[in-house]
């Protein structure tokens, strides 16, 4: 016989959940801004982001896309309680590693953006991480189901 723990979650939970939905919608909203990037926006760049921009594998847009949608969907499910927040949040780190991967290895991502091509992947990971977490805690004390 398994017993259900229905605890009522204390009020920094729902803080986190709130700033974990407003991190992730900001990561749509920088999906869409990229998706819909105009002739203009290419334009404004230098060649060598242009070229980064327009050489970038179909299956990395894809990646970026799985992670803020499934990072978002994760975090409405923190707040409606719903345990499947967790693999939620796991696909979207993984998508996120992906992206990553190839924006750091296999191209000259760094050298054309500088350290804030390392330094926001690291947060947005590290955050991540920190949901992954957050929300399996939240599921052990029984404030998710």
């Amino acid at each position: 016989m398994t017993t259900e723990v229905t605890n009522k979650p204390p009020i920094w939970f729902w803080v986190v959940a709130v700033i974990a939905l407003l991190w992730n919608l900001m990561g749509v909203t920088a999906y869409i801004g990229d998706a819909f990037t105009t002739v203009e926006q290419l334009e404004q760049m230098t060649q060598e982001q242009r070229e980064l921009f327009e050489m970038r594998p179909a299956w990395v847009t894809a990646a970026f896309a799985t992670a803020v949608f499934a990072g978002a969907i994760g975090s409405i499910a923190l707040l409606i309680r719903k345990k499947w927040a967790t693999p939620l949040f796991v696909i979207s780190l993984l998508a996120a590693i992906a992206q990553f991967i190839y924006n750091s290895f296999l191209t000259n991502m760094i050298e054309v953006m500088g350290t804030q091509a390392i330094v926001f992947p690291v947060l947005i990971l590290g955050f991540g991480i920190y949901l992954i977490f957050f929300s399996k805690k939240g599921h052990t004390k029984g404030w998710l189901r």
